[in-house]
């Protein structure tokens, strides 16, 4: 007997952090291609709606990526990828700037490569942390 059901979705993955550094700083470094590039992928990216862009995934190839939301300072989401969409979300606490990633379009069931991409995510938010702190 065949199984004509689709598997159910995974929930998004999300990061939280708060950063010691400005609001702008972590804008600067989630919505420039230089930003990018220096904590997650090469890319050639742009913050423009329907801005359609390439991130540089090493072995595993480019990636085609179209800029979706642009809310500055707050709120970036893009399509990565077939399925996927990337958001950062930024809210100003002072001097300091609370972050939200969030990994969302887990359409196809696939548990093992959702755990390793929220394995990595929660290794890229230090290095973005890093970044942002140590600027």
């Amino acid at each position: 007997m065949m199984n004509d059901q689709k598997q159910a979705a995974l929930p998004d993955i999300r990061k939280h952090m708060v950063f010691n550094a400005s609001i702008r700083k972590v804008w600067e470094a989630v919505s420039t291609s230089e930003g990018i590039a220096t904590w997650f992928m090469p890319n050639d990216f742009q913050a423009e709606i329907g801005y359609e862009f390439q991130m540089d995934a090493g072995p595993y190839g480019m990636t085609s990526c179209k800029v979706t939301v642009l809310d500055p300072p707050n709120r970036l989401s893009f399509t990565w990828g077939e399925d996927w969409t990337l958001t950062f979300e930024l809210i100003e606490q002072g001097d300091r700037t609370e972050f939200t990633l969030i990994h969302s379009g887990w359409n196809t069931g696939n548990a093992v490569v959702r755990d390793r991409m929220d394995h990595g995510w929660g290794e890229l938010q230090y290095k973005l942390r890093d970044y942002v702190e140590g600027q």
